[in-house]
């Protein structure tokens, strides 16, 4: 069932042989084809703009009033590129090979590879673009390091990389609304994906702002509207951030792929209290020249700076010496939560640790640090009360990104035909863990590089094809789903709001599918989420009606998608036995306490398909290797 459509030529050799094979469309043939893109951060923005640029007509859609509000403004450290400015070694094969290892070996080798190849001319379009990436005094560009690796290959802008990279691709995007090739429908949020004759052919969307639904053609969807972390509730995405146009797409057919591996970020600001609404990052570049400790006494509560040196535990560099306080994301957080659970956490609840910068600041000044890290301890300053530049930050894990997302073939198109997605919302690159900085560099290589030269192949099919005309009954079909599900939501005689709903949600996601899992507690969430998603649909309370602005409305209708979602999550946590990367099964782990994968069974992309209401079915991609090895993962 499942083609990746790679290439069967050696691995080095893919991505050329594709793009020398590829289809092609004429300039003219290109003004007659339009294609809807949903969603406006990196991939979405640069995606549209790339391919406005080749001449097709592009109707753009976002939820937010403006692309620059993409939740992609968020990222902070930086874009990995394997182009050795450090002279330290780097190259596209260690890059490639970082990333496999970082992921446990659940990543389709193919993507990574091309993904390492693309790194560099990302950089370079970039700074052409005008991004003001960091530089040395002499004008080179500058590198810092990120967890999982050895060699300094993340380009940065101080710590608004994510902010100034979307700036970059908003102007590209804003100069094809100008030239009149690029349609902007801000404030509209997709609800449906209409199919005709089982090919994506247009959607349903929402004006946000009146509540009118409107019937949008296309020869073809491209899905990039990020990542599904608020299942959680409490995280570090804008508390917008959903998963309703991806699941929409799964219920009409397109598989779900990993929806378990979600990565915990160890380096977030603790929660503070019970009303919390989202939590906040700080970025992994802090581990650079940030020290990772916890007093050696169980239970000290003295001040940071008044426990001594040799009584502090560095337990990053203790346990994993060769790379210290930058071991992957997924290896710290486990590590800080064992250290927090024994009883060694720091602060008022106990759940942190501390970020210390003393040495950094005794060794380069706090002018040096200030260049590189001010905007950082300036918030966190503003957030806490406390001056990192004097006291330690304390830090704790929180969820932060989803490897997980839409089934994708090499040319990122879901087992819908016409339908692709790109970035965070599929899962392509990233495997059982995610390393540092390299989100960014996915949702640009899918934008600015792949899906221009992959759609062509689907596209020329329908060269001569007139569009799908809104009239259609498919259309009309779609709609009626869509006015239904809402007339049904807005007559639900509740008492209860919807973020009471989401809450409890997220306790449970928390509990039971988080930094650790285990078979008991994730049958125990399939069972509580069951019970929830129907006290939902009986009891939720939402004011106001369809016809006109009602957020309240819009947010129920994200919250209900992630209940199902949560349940989908733990099916593919309790099917996957094994340990990988952020999906941590506490029935297998090596005698170090470390991931025990099983190979033989789960070397594979766990694929669902939605069958009905709380059924799915399993359809393995099997992951086989031709550079990268198996081996036991290891930091020390």
């Amino acid at each position: 069932m499942l083609n990746s459509k790679i290439p069967a030529v050696p691995l080095a050799e893919q991505w050329h042989t594709y793009q020398e094979t590829t289809r092609l469309i004429s300039p003219a043939n290109k003004r007659r084809l339009e294609i809807i893109v949903i969603g406006t951060g990196l991939a979405g923005a640069s995606a549209a703009a790339t391919l406005a640029e080749q001449g097709y007509q592009i109707k753009a859609f976002c939820f937010q009033d403006s692309p620059r509000r993409a939740h992609s403004i968020a990222a902070q450290g930086g874009i990995n590129a394997a182009k050795n400015y450090q002279n330290d070694g780097d190259s596209i094969q260690r890059l490639f090979f970082d990333t496999i290892k970082g992921g446990d070996y659940r990543s389709r080798e193919a993507n990574v590879y091309r993904l390492a190849t693309i790194s560099s001319k990302i950089i370079d379009h970039c700074v052409a673009q005008g991004v003001p990436f960091a530089r040395e005094y002499g004008g080179m560009l500058s590198n810092r390091s990120f967890g999982g690796t050895q060699v300094q290959r993340t380009f940065y802008a101080a710590g608004q990389t994510g902010q100034q990279l979307l700036l970059g691709a908003y102007q590209a995007l804003e100069r094809q609304v100008a030239l009149g090739k690029i349609t902007m429908y801000p404030r509209h949020e997709m609800l449906e994906i209409v199919q005709v004759d089982g090919e994506a052919r247009g959607i349903i969307a929402r004006n946000l702002v009146t509540g009118e639904l409107e019937r949008h053609a296309a020869h073809a969807v491209l899905l990039c509207s990020g990542g599904y972390s608020n299942v959680f509730y409490l995280s570090t995405n804008a508390m917008g951030s959903n998963v309703s146009a991806t699941w929409k797409a799964h219920k009409q057919g397109a598989l779900f792929a990993n929806p378990c591996f979600t990565q915990i970020h160890p380096t977030c600001i603790p929660v503070a209290g019970e009303y919390q609404s989202k939590l906040t990052l700080m970025s992994e570049s802090l581990r650079n020249d940030g020290r990772v400790w916890v007093p050696k006494a169980l239970g000290d509560s003295r001040p940071a700076n008044g426990i001594p040196e040799a009584e502090r535990d560095y337990f990053l560099e203790r346990r994993y010496p060769a790379y210290g306080n930058l071991v992957p994301r997924d290896i710290a957080s486990r590590a800080v939560k064992e250290v927090c659970d024994a009883g060694y956490g720091v602060g008022s609840s106990q759940r942190a640790v501390y970020l210390d910068y003393a040495d950094a600041l005794q060794k380069h000044g706090r002018e040096v640090l200030a260049n590189k890290y001010g905007n950082l301890f300036a918030m966190y300053t503003q957030i806490t009360g406390e001056d990192p530049y004097t006291v330690p930050m304390r830090i704790y894990p929180a969820v932060h990104y989803t490897m997980g997302g839409l089934w994708v073939d090499y040319e990122l198109m879901t087992t819908i035909p016409g339908l692709y997605c790109l970035g965070e919302a599929n899962f392509s690159e990233h495997g059982a863990n995610r390393l540092g900085a390299s989100a960014l560099m996915q949702g640009l290589a899918d934008g600015y590089f792949v899906i221009p030269a992959t759609i062509s192949n689907y596209l020329s099919k329908h060269i001569g094809s007139s569009q799908a005309i809104i009239d259609h009954p498919a259309f009309a079909q779609a709609e009626t789903v869509v006015k239904d599900r809402l007339d049904q939501l807005i007559q639900i005689p509740g008492s209860q709001t919807v973020t009471s709903f989401h809450q409890r949600l997220g306790k449970i996601m928390w509990a039971h599918c988080g930094i650790v899992r285990n078979a008991d507690g994730l049958k125990t969430a399939i069972q509580q989420l069951q019970d929830l998603q129907a006290e939902f649909w009986q009891d939720v309370k939402i004011p106001g009606t369809v016809q006109s602005l009602n957020p309240e409305l819009d947010n129920a209708q994200r919250v209900a998608d992630f209940l199902e979602l949560g349940e989908l999550m733990c099916v593919d946590a309790l099917h996957r036995q094994e340990s990988c990367g952020c999906h941590f099964r506490t029935e297998f782990q090596t005698d170090q306490g470390e991931a025990q994968r099983r190979d033989a069974e789960y070397a594979h992309v766990a694929a669902w398909e939605y069958q009905q209401d709380h059924q799915w079915q399993c359809h393995p991609e099997a992951l086989t290797f031709e550079l990268a090895k198996f081996s036991q993962r290891s930091y020390k």
